[in-house]
């Protein structure tokens, strides 16, 4: 596998996100109480960061391809299910078989967990719940390569595209005022508020759809593409500030209908220009390596698979033993075992299989050589 070029602003991003969920988790499965402070209240967000990155690198694959005329539908599936199954599959079976990872939760349907349709219907507290973040990924990247390809064959293609991002805002507004409505009274308790509007797919597509937005400027506009990544730094200071207002408002009336139907868009504008900001030279996001940053984002994906029910199952060993969750040592030890366990899972499971990713599913065709230069010295530069 040729080692790909690191991005320090997206690593840094990447890093934050998995920061915020496992502050998160931490608060809602170990000690239910704000561990880590407002990270902890506001660490939900790490995966609408995730979404944001996500967005972005997925769809400017697909965009690339497009424009480049060489996107192949089979190929993206292919490359998408080897980067994401083998994990996925492995952390399913230990909810499945692990005594201490079953722990008598309510499960879903097995068919619902191997199909990525968890998160339609989930109610809080089921096992294995938070791969629902999963789930809306999945399904979005289902529809997305198709869409762009029934778009990418249309006169007017690059202004279609604008229209359907904006149609997919404005619906998911409205479906999340369909979901608030049905949801009431919405409250931290309600867990309707999460089965209709949190978990649901047609209301969590808005940071997808921005960093979406971001890969099309980038290959359907290049001159302005060029423009905005030179003023890096006010365009960090404008997704701090953004973001900041969006956070506020959440903190204030999390389960208002205002912020309920608005706030996720303001999110998504906060978290797009972040990763614009990571993406622009200039830009101190992007030019500062923070240390540990790499391993972590790299990491990221096994540690978000695993961490909550080890950190669960570890500590309710820790308590017998004197050792308090949320107290310096029970912390320190529940983080490194995460870091331990994600680490582990992408050593053992995922880099084996991004391995058998590169070599028969490239993410460009190889060409064949031609037959003159068939020989050793090919070989040797290949």
């Amino acid at each position: 596998m040729q080692p790909s070029i690191r991005q320090p602003g997206l690593d840094t991003l990447r890093a934050l996100a998995i920061v915020l969920v496992f502050a998160n988790h931490y608060m809602s499965f170990v000690t239910d109480e704000p561990t880590f402070g407002i990270v902890s209240k506001l660490g939900w967000t790490g995966v609408d960061l995730f979404f944001a990155l996500s967005g972005y690198l997925i769809g400017n694959q697909i965009l690339a391809g497009l424009r480049a005329g060489n996107f192949s539908m089979g190929r993206f599936a292919a490359r998408r299910l080897l980067r994401t199954l083998p994990n996925y599959y492995v952390v399913l079976a230990l909810y499945a078989f692990w005594p201490p990872f079953i722990d008598g939760t309510r499960h879903a349907p097995w068919w619902q967990y191997l199909t990525f349709t968890l998160n339609l219907g989930l109610v809080p507290g089921t096992r294995f719940s938070h791969s629902w973040s999963l789930c809306v990924e999945e399904q979005f990247y289902f529809v997305l390569p198709v869409v762009a390809l029934l778009i990418a064959r249309c006169r007017g293609a690059v202004a279609l595209g604008w229209f359907a991002l904006a149609c997919g805002v404005a619906a998911g507004m409205l479906f999340r005022d369909i979901g608030w409505q049905a949801a009431r009274p919405p409250h931290w308790g309600n867990g309707a508020f999460y089965t209709e509007v949190y978990y649901a797919t047609l209301c969590r597509f808005d940071e997808l759809l921005a960093g979406v937005a971001l890969a099309m400027i980038r290959q359907c506009h290049a001159p302005l593409w060029e423009r905005i990544t030179s003023f890096g730094n006010w365009t960090l200071a404008a997704g701090i500030l953004v973001t900041s207002l969006a956070l506020t408002l959440f903190l204030d009336d999390h389960f208002g209908h205002a912020v309920t139907v608005f706030g996720y868009p303001l999110l998504a504008l906060g978290f797009a220009l972040l990763v614009l900001a990571a993406l622009s030279p200039a830009s101190l996001l992007a030019r500062v390596r923070v240390p540990g940053a790499g391993s972590l984002a790299v990491w990221s994906y096994a540690i978000y698979l695993t961490h909550k029910q080890l950190c669960v199952v570890l500590a309710k060993a820790l308590r017998p033993a004197g050792i308090d969750p949320g107290g310096p040592a029970g912390i320190a030890i529940l983080a490194i075992a995460s870091l331990a366990a994600g680490w582990l899972l992408y050593k053992v499971v995922e880099t084996p299989f991004m391995l058998l990713r590169e070599k028969y599913v490239p993410a460009v065709r190889r060409a064949p050589l031609p037959a003159a230069s068939a020989g050793p010295s090919a070989g040797a530069s290949a």
